[in-house]
């Protein structure tokens, strides 16, 4: 019997030069922030595991190539909650990000249960989501870090420091926070 775990990332901005700036990220080209993010992901998790991406992935997305390059090399069934970057500015889902094979067709917000609990997911912080007044959990990107945890809910960016640009499980984000 094999056992899936979930984790959760979110705003990796692959191909986007400007994040190591606008941030700022501690690497010397997008090359190498890529690299770092690559290594990070794959070395939690697994090929089986599932992953849920909450926007952002990448950008360039007139460089399906690299994005496809990328993508190919992260481990895990990859679910996407898509973000800002990763839509036109009509609004529709870039081509080059549908194009990934993503486990199901990206959303704007998803509901997971993880170890015995229900999760909102979203590119967007939200400080009133579906079950929040029974004890749902919600979890978001979009914020790099420049919103604070409220209740239940938490921006699982790759720029805070308990996140450090590695997916990380339901219980490892929610340590601390409340009793589950």
């Amino acid at each position: 019997m094999s056992f899936t775990r979930k984790f959760y990332i979110s705003d990796t901005h692959f191909n986007h030069s400007n994040i190591l700036h606008m941030q700022p990220r501690p690497f010397e080209s997008i090359e190498q922030h890529d690299e770092h993010l690559i290594s990070r992901w794959n070395a939690v998790v697994g090929s089986d595991d599932v992953i849920y991406h909450l926007g952002d992935f990448a950008l360039g997305l007139n460089q399906p190539e690299r994005i496809q390059a990328i993508f190919s090399r992260l481990n895990g069934r990859k679910f996407l909650v898509y973000g800002n970057h990763d839509v036109r500015r009509d609004c529709d889902i870039h081509p080059t990000i549908l194009s990934l094979d993503w486990a199901a067709r990206p959303e704007a917000l998803l509901f997971v249960r993880d170890e015995g609990q229900h999760v909102v997911l979203s590119h967007y912080a939200q400080r009133a989501w579906q079950g929040h007044a029974r004890g749902h959990w919600h979890f978001f990107g979009h914020a790099h870090g420049r919103l604070e945890s409220l209740g239940r809910s938490r921006d699982v960016g790759v720029d805070l420091p308990d996140v450090s640009f590695t997916p990380r499980t339901f219980k490892e984000l929610t340590k601390g926070m409340l009793d589950v």
